[in-house]
């Protein structure tokens, strides 16, 4: 009995011993926690940077973050240097192009180094938007369309408007403005009249003057392409110099030049099948504009030269012609200029008046 006694009292001890030698002590901190003293890997032996972007323009800003290995993150307690000199917070902005070294040191450590490649800008362009109106005289829903380009205009003066007219010269649908698009409206898959095209490729979607925000929503300031012009008149001569500029390089794509002469102020009756202008069925005396007279180049466009075409290169075309026999009146005429790409889309259009002497409309 003495021997189960005392051997029950000796398991007992050693029970009570195993259990208060693997608990914690006074302050909470296990032997095995991964503290400072500890073996798992917690304490921290290195740091470092990244930026965000590594490659940006002068002006643009670049960010950066700076971690421990155990994940912490210490960007705002680091010390972060640029070429040697420690910046203000965890934002660079370069005011000169060129490639910059970038660490960021934390008590006794020192981070990798982040290479920076800092650009100039690319080049860029006011957007304007091209509007070929296919209409007539005679087409009794075409004043929508007149009247939704009034409406663009009040809104932008980055749109440039031809009116591309058609009809017959005697009996029914009888215009005096025709022009001999019919090239063009092979290329758009003309349905009927009134149909708008933006930039060649996109049709002003109906109701157009409830639809002004689709055409000017084309408009920007991020075009790669910019055109300026220095036409004049002297008599019945017409000297036209179109500049067109590349903000990058265009030399792989095949690019046209389209020029073309319009007319304001044209006046002749307009059959009308709507609400606009206090409605009626013909609106007498019809100011018509933005009419094309004549195209100085093939109507989808002259090649510009490939080798004309580089970043920030400038190809001159001149044309010295007369004023085209159509004109009524030589003091209402102006020129559009843009150029298409090999899908037929204007990438940039604009109208100059003459006496004009236009410069890039650079960003």
């Amino acid at each position: 009995m003495k021997t189960s006694f005392y051997l029950r009292t000796l398991f007992l001890c050693l029970l009570a011993i195993t259990f208060g030698c693997s608990g914690s002590d006074d302050s909470g901190n296990d032997d095995n926690n991964g503290g400072n003293g500890g073996n798992n890997g917690n304490s921290l032996t290195s740091i470092s940077i990244v930026a965000n972007p590594t490659s940006a323009f002068v002006g643009e800003t670049i960010t950066f973050t700076v971690s421990g290995n155990t994940g912490t993150n210490l960007t705002s307690q680091a010390e972060i240097s640029v070429d040697g000199s420690a910046i203000s917070g965890n934002t660079f902005t370069a005011t000169a192009e060129g490639n910059y070294s970038v660490v960021a040191t934390y008590d006794t450590f020192t981070s990798n180094t982040v290479n920076l490649i800092v650009n100039i800008p690319p080049l860029r362009f006011n957007k304007n938007v091209l509007i070929e109106d296919y209409t007539g005289a005679w087409c009794g829903y075409c004043p929508r369309v007149s009247f939704g380009i009034e409406r663009v205009e009040e809104s932008t003066n980055q749109a440039v408007p031809v009116a591309i007219h058609r009809g017959n010269a005697s009996g029914s649908n009888v215009d005096p403005y025709n022009f001999p698009a019919a090239v063009l409206e092979n290329m758009i898959g003309l349905q009927g009249y009134p149909t708008a095209m933006l930039n060649r490729t996109t049709e002003w979607a109906y109701p157009e003057p409830l639809n002004t925000p689709q055409v000017i929503n084309l408009t920007g300031n991020d075009a790669e392409i910019g055109l300026a012009m220095s036409p004049t008149i002297n008599g019945n001569n017409m000297s036209i110099d179109v500049n067109v500029k590349f903000g990058e390089d265009y030399s792989a794509s095949d690019l046209k030049l389209v020029v073309y002469v319009l007319e304001d102020g044209l006046i002749y009756n307009q059959t009308n099948y709507t609400s606009y202008y206090g409605g009626g069925s013909v609106i007498v005396d019809f100011e018509h504009n933005h009419v094309l007279r004549s195209c100085l180049t093939d109507l989808l466009g002259d090649d510009i030269p490939s080798a004309e075409t580089t970043e920030e290169n400038v190809y001159t075309r001149t044309f010295d012609v007369p004023v085209p026999s159509n004109v009524s009146n030589s003091s209402n005429i102006n020129v559009v200029a843009f150029v298409v790409g090999s899908n037929n889309a204007a990438l940039n259009a604009r109208a100059a008046d003459f006496g004009d002497d236009q410069a890039f409309e650079e960003n």
